[in-house]
């Protein structure tokens, strides 16, 4: 990477940073309001990087100037906003010799309250009667640091480790990221090659190709990538859009546990139990897009939830449309979760209209004498009524605007080249069930969460599977059924090792779901305050569980596809956890109380689960698959080809060797001949100009129907993966072709 390029990559960085001081809620009692300003600027600079995509592909600008300078108009407008929000805060700022009441923020995830203080409930006023201070920016970094270094004073034992071990898994994934080329298996297949063809056609149109995923697949995720693709040159830095993305999530899983009335611990159980969750782990070091999709799904959550008790400003609502539609773009299973989160939303403020149309009627009706005859409201009255509903359906339909025109291009094109938004056929029924028969639906969802909650324990795997499959064929369904399972994979898979696309999640799972029974049955027992909450959020987690099962196949690599829902469910394991840690704290300071063993050791078996769990993240970083601190393939000793196939290995001079075959002969054009899951992305690293322009990669084969193949006459050489026969058939008569045992190349006469 250049030091051009390394400079440009530090824009988006520097325009998310001022727009976190600039959204910053003003003069409000937000819950957690430095997490809420991180929100508002991840969803603004997502939307803007998606839009930015669209209006320069649709332009036929996908280049590096233009990205510079849409990045640096927007570095100046955040600038500007946060100038403004300097203008307005700089009257109302007051001196005052009062001691600040400490707030319990910690550096990394700890925003909110004291572990012994609940949440107070989020509303419109001032919590306790007191306005909250207004925020100055230039004031920030020192305010930020005393406010740290208070909630470290006031921490406990068990915070600071819990606050450690969380920035400290952060921090290795960073290390991680930084170091470790881009080596995810579907990146090397459509991720990155999708980003390599925008680049070098300079639109977005899509492209002849043997593989559909490459312009099928929602490229949100990709869209983000293009950026630090076309700022820097290269992909030095894509690791980092995850990484990123799960730092994000962490922080809204936080502040989802103060929303329901979870105080510092809460947060921070809740934080360690996501980030130590091999799944996380893995992913955020990676290029695959599934953290991503949880972190835009876990910020429409967090919105939708503080319209719970307070009526939602526009500026929430456009965020929620933002949210929705970065989800949609990204992955659109994850359109499952946000659905029952905007229904309780609009549910949650519609039930705030009615109170306030009832609180606005009753003075109108006393105005008017209506005695218990029951005369007419007067006009006024009827407007007030009816003005707090229209809020709500104007607030509905905008989330809608916003979202589609977050993801409404691209379904527009995909809708003009297959007729339908979801893509051909055989996207459309390869991933969603095809049968909804209670008996399918449920052996579906068995043998998810059997994959999701495996363990090393072999014995307890195998006597899992049998159960499931035996009741699957005692029911009348075949648990190898196509219509209920992906492509011709089988069930079942061991699913514990830590590999990025398959690890399985058991302790955080089982947290999460033990928390969501406990949050749903006996809400009071985790908190007697927030029963209502945290029922209504249990139910949607429960339900976007329950739609997922009843939608997605059972595939071998499905537990990164319902990571979204672990991101959503895990808050409720946190404050689970906490509420059992703080009756054994009960129990320390009355030890004549009843159930006084049962509760010690309930204690007790916290501490060992959230050290296991400890356990669990450091190993996957440690000894993770495909990038690993240490052993073979470690990140300190892998040259950087090598990284790239810790995957598949032995493919990696092969693809060298047929690059450096096709340069030596000169071409310029080059023919592709792939299969649908055939690694297409090192090609266009090898075969990558002196300059650092693009190679004209075009494609012999084609799967879209209105896009036809090159003509391999047309070429001056063609590359091939994965079938020698398949290449021998596009390859013109008198060529020469070479093949070894994965990758071959073939050449015309005289070259």
């Amino acid at each position: 990477m250049s030091a051009a390029g390394s400079l440009l990559a530090v824009l988006p960085a520097a325009s998310v940073l001022l727009l976190t001081i600039a959204s910053k809620p003003h003069g409000t009692a937000a819950l957690a309001p430095s997490r809420l300003a991180a929100v508002r600027a991840a969803l603004l600079t997502g939307a803007y990087a998606v839009l930015v995509v669209e209006v320069l592909g649709a332009l036929h600008a996908l280049t590096r100037p233009a990205f510079a300078v849409a990045w640096l108009l927007f570095l100046l407008a955040a600038a500007t906003a946060v100038a403004l929000r300097r203008r307005r805060d700089a009257p109302a700022a007051r001196p005052t010799t009062a001691t600040p009441r400490p707030v319990p923020v910690g550096a990394a995830v700890t925003a909110g309250t004291t572990s012994d203080t609940p949440t107070p409930a989020v509303g419109d006023g001032p919590v306790g009667g007191r306005a909250a201070a207004p925020v100055q920016p230039d004031g920030v970094r020192a305010r930020l640091l005393a406010r740290a270094t208070e909630s470290w004073r006031t921490a406990g034992r068990g915070e600071r480790l819990l606050a450690g071990g969380i920035g400290g898994l952060v921090l290795l994934e960073l290390l991680i990221a930084l170091l470790a080329e881009p080596n995810n298996f579907d990146s090397q297949t459509y991720h990155l090659p999708k980003v390599e063809h925008w680049v070098a056609q300079g639109d977005l149109d899509f492209w002849p190709t043997a593989i559909h995923r490459q312009v099928t697949i929602p490229p949100g995720a990709e869209y983000l990538l293009l950026h630090l693709r076309l700022l820097t040159g290269g992909d030095a830095l894509h690791n980092l859009v995850q990484w990123a993305a799960g730092v994000l999530c962490l922080l809204v899983a936080a502040r989802i546990t103060a929303q329901l009335g979870g105080g510092r611990r809460a947060q921070l159980i809740t934080a360690f139990v996501l980030a130590s969750t091999p799944m996380v782990a893995l992913q955020a070091t990676s290029t695959q897009t599934d953290l991503v999709c949880a972190a835009w799904v876990a910020c429409a959550a967090t919105l939708a939830f503080d319209g719970l008790r307070r009526r939602t400003g526009w500026g929430t609502v456009l965020g929620l449309g933002a949210a929705t539609g970065l989800t949609a773009v990204t992955k659109t299973s994850g359109l499952i979760a946000v659905g029952p989160l905007l229904v309780l939303w609009g549910l949650a403020q519609l039930r705030l209209a009615l109170t306030a149309r009832s609180s606005a009627a009753e003075p109108a009706g006393r105005a008017a004498n209506i005695g218990p005859a029951g005369r007419a409201p007067s006009v006024g009255a009827s407007a007030s009524r009816v003005r707090p509903v229209f809020r709500v359906v104007t607030g509905s339909v905008l989330i809608l605007a916003v979202a589609a025109l977050v993801v409404g291009p691209f379904l527009a094109r995909v809708t003009a080249e297959f007729g339908h938004p979801l893509g051909p056929p055989r996207l459309r029924e390869s991933i969603p069930m095809e049968r909804h028969d209670p008996a399918s639906i449920l052996v579906n969802a068995l043998r998810i969460g059997h994959t999701a909650f495996d363990t090393p324990i072999a014995p307890l795997r195998t006597a899992g599977a049998d159960a499931i499959i035996g009741g699957a064929e005692a029911i009348g369904v075949d648990p190898q059924d196509r219509a209920i399972t992906f492509g011709r994979e089988v069930f079942p898979v061991p699913a514990w090792y830590p590999d990025e696309d398959r690890v399985a999640f058991p302790i955080a799972g089982s947290l999460a779901l033990l928390g969501a029974l406990v949050a749903l049955v006996r809400p009071r027992r985790i908190d007697p305050a927030q029963a209502g909450p945290l029922r209504a959020y249990a139910v949607v987690v429960l339900a976007a569980v329950l739609l997922h099962t009843s939608m997605i196949k059972w595939q071998p690599w499905g537990n990164r596809l319902i990571l979204y829902a672990l991101v959503l469910a895990v808050p409720l394991a946190g404050r689970w956890l906490d509420a059992v840690l703080r009756r054994g704290d009960d129990q320390a300071t009355n030890p004549a109380g009843p159930g006084r063993g049962r509760r010690s050791v309930a204690a007790v078996a916290v501490v060992v689960v959230l050290a296991t769990s400890a356990l669990a993240g450091v190993l996957a970083l440690s000894y993770g698959f495909p990038r690993r601190l240490v052993g073979s393939g470690s990140v300190f000793t892998t040259s950087d080809w090598d990284t790239r196939f810790l995957r598949r290995p032995e493919w990696a001079d092969e693809f060298r060797w047929a690059a450096a075959a096709v340069r030596d002969s000169g071409a310029r054009r080059i023919g592709l001949v792939e299969r649908n899951d055939d690694w297409e992305y090192p090609w266009w690293l090898l075969l990558r100009r002196a300059d650092g322009r693009s190679p004209e990669l075009v494609s012999l084969q084609s799967v879209l129907p209105e896009r036809p193949p090159a003509d391999p006459a047309s070429v001056d050489a063609i590359v091939c993966t994965g079938s020698q026969p398949t290449c021998a058939k596009l390859v013109p008569a008198g060529w020469r072709l070479e093949f070894r045992d994965y990758v071959g190349y073939a050449l015309p006469p005289g070259r």
